[in-house]
């Protein structure tokens, strides 16, 4: 047996809290749920519907463990995801056809309008929702399904690894990565703010009658005119290839086009952010968001003419990052969790020719190779198991970092309200 210095943080003993007596399970929420033994708990997991088991304790266990890694409740958990990864299916397929039926309307309403298909955002929204929220889903209950079918001990001891990699991750503390997502939610609800009032103005309205802008927001499925007034303000705006004002390169990024925009980078900055800061520590996070964006802006001015906005040129940048640094440091995460990243590569590169014609590519682009650079220079190949230090220059630049993109958001929102 390895002993535990030599191994990952999330693959030892101790990686997860301490127990206590008895029997039991938690739930994503972290909350504490006592049964009375063996055949309670494992019936709590048959009657699991959404997979809510993430980890479980017994008398013999020092600390939580997966389900997984107890050979005695295998037999359960193979009848909960299979009845769970069908639901998923059936849920994939709902969303589906509905989001299915929304994006034929939004075709023909573009071609009988404009004689063009996929001449308007809404189209490419109905798209991506049903790609994301439905698509997905499905495909991804079909893998479950497949796996779950044949698992035999083995093979779920075998998943058992990724699966604590992901849950010991999920239930870190990442400070810094909270911070970079409410400054998103701050100038999100700022802008949202803006573009009301100036929709109220333009169409006279005051006092109650102020609520229709919002009705109007609900019905138009989030837009209103594509948020230009503010894209306009504080956006990324070029000229003949060059940004026409630098300090865009910093606000534009913290602005965004549509709520579904914002929740996709939200998303991605939570679990992207987390991973970087955990494994790389936090300086490295916001120094490579940081230059991973203005390199983003940069490319985008100089291969897009339309505005930009929105943080992925800095998520590209944090993936690209983990993407480098995971390889250099292979005995830091599970190979099919570095497999994960490079798909999640892929699958930016299929959305973004897909939907070429409102997704910034070259921003995507310019912020991956950033990102990758960095990792490449800064971080010397490793065989440790340990995650690197943080040194006092890191402290000191991560911390100006740190400091830049609050004074960008703020600014952001400044300008927008000017």
């Amino acid at each position: 047996m390895t002993p535990d210095a030599e191994l990952p943080v999330w693959a030892r003993e101790d990686a997860f809290p301490e127990a206590g007596p008895g029997w039991g399970w938690v739930d994503r929420k972290g909350r504490r749920m006592q049964v009375d033994g063996f055949e309670e708990l494992a019936r709590a997991i048959v009657e699991d519907a959404g997979a809510r088991v993430d980890l479980v304790w017994t008398p013999e266990a020092r600390g939580y463990v997966l389900p997984e890694e107890i050979p005695e409740l295998h037999s359960a958990l193979r009848e909960s995801r299979i009845r769970w990864a069908r639901w998923e299916i059936e849920e994939g397929k709902r969303q589906m056809t509905m989001f299915g039926g929304f994006f034929a309307v939004m075709v023909l309403w573009s071609f009988f309008t404009t004689g063009r298909i996929l001449a308007s955002g809404s189209v490419g929204l109905a798209l991506i929702l049903f790609f994301i929220l439905g698509f997905l889903p499905w495909y991804q209950g079909h893998k479950r399904l497949k796996r779950a079918k044949r698992w035999a001990a083995g093979e779920m001891a075998a998943d058992a690894q990724v699966l604590r990699f992901e849950t010991w991750l999920a239930i870190q503390k990442a400070p810094v990565t909270r911070l970079v997502f409410w400054l998103m939610a701050v100038v999100g609800i700022v802008q949202f703010l803006a573009e009301l009032q100036f929709y109220n103005a333009r169409h006279g309205l005051e006092g109650a009658r102020a609520l229709l802008g919002v009705w109007n927001y609900v019905l138009s499925f989030g837009s209103f005119d594509t948020f230009g007034i503010t894209i306009a303000k504080a956006g990324l705006t070029k000229h003949d290839g060059v940004v026409t004002e630098w300090w865009r390169l910093l606000t534009a990024p913290f602005l965004h086009g549509h709520w579904l925009h914002w929740l996709m980078n939200a998303s991605a900055m939570v679990y992207l952010g987390k991973r970087v800061e955990c494994f790389a520590r936090w300086p490295h996070m916001v120094m490579v968001l940081l230059l991973s964006m203005w390199i983003g802006g940069e490319a985008s001015a100089r291969f897009l003419a339309m505005k930009s906005v929105g943080i992925s040129g800095g998520l590209m940048g944090l993936l690209g990052f983990l993407l480098v640094f995971e390889s250099m440091h292979r005995r830091l995460v599970p190979e099919s969790a570095r497999k994960r990243l490079l798909a999640g590569i892929v699958m930016t590169g299929v959305l973004g020719y897909v939907f070429r014609h409102f997704i910034d590519n070259a921003c995507h682009a310019g912020g991956l190779i950033a990102g990758m650079v960095y990792a490449a220079v800064v971080f010397p190949r490793s065989s440790s198991t340990h995650r690197p230090g943080t040194t006092s220059p890191d402290l000191v630049l991560g911390g100006a970092a740190l400091g830049l993109l609050v004074a960008s958001a703020l600014l952001a929102c400044v300008k927008m309200l000017g």
